[in-house]
């Protein structure tokens, strides 16, 4: 089993960074499309943006272009959110998420493995 450590959750002031990172166990991660998908209270949880396995991204909300980045060390078998200008509105709970076929999808129930989860939350 496949297991995904987040780490970089945490309080900031709006107009601050943080970058999230993610950690597979395993030797298969290179395989694996990631995706970074967030939950705010009462809401459903959505992708943000996400990451082919050959390092190609693409952003999921329009709110976040030109703000959050996703990148991946495959020697590390790790994946990030570099997450610039930040909003009260991106306070939220931050999950990576892979898919073991190298797809990405939008749809949460198209990952097979999650993270735990880390709390982001942007003061005004």
């Amino acid at each position: 089993q496949v297991q995904l450590v987040e780490s970089g959750g945490g309080l900031v002031q709006a107009g601050g960074s943080l970058r999230l990172s993610c950690t597979a166990s395993g030797r298969t991660f290179s395989t694996y499309a990631m995706g970074w998908f967030r939950q705010a209270p009462g809401k459903e949880r959505r992708l943000v943006i996400a990451i082919d396995r050959h390092g190609s991204s693409t952003d999921y909300e329009d709110s976040v272009k030109d703000r959050f980045t996703i990148s991946r060390d495959n020697a590390k078998n790790t994946v990030y959110l570099q997450m610039i200008s930040l909003k009260p509105e991106d306070t939220a709970v931050y999950y990576c998420a892979a898919n073991r076929l190298g797809l990405i999808r939008t749809g949460w129930y198209d990952y097979h493995y999650w993270g735990q989860g880390t709390q982001v939350t942007v003061s005004s």
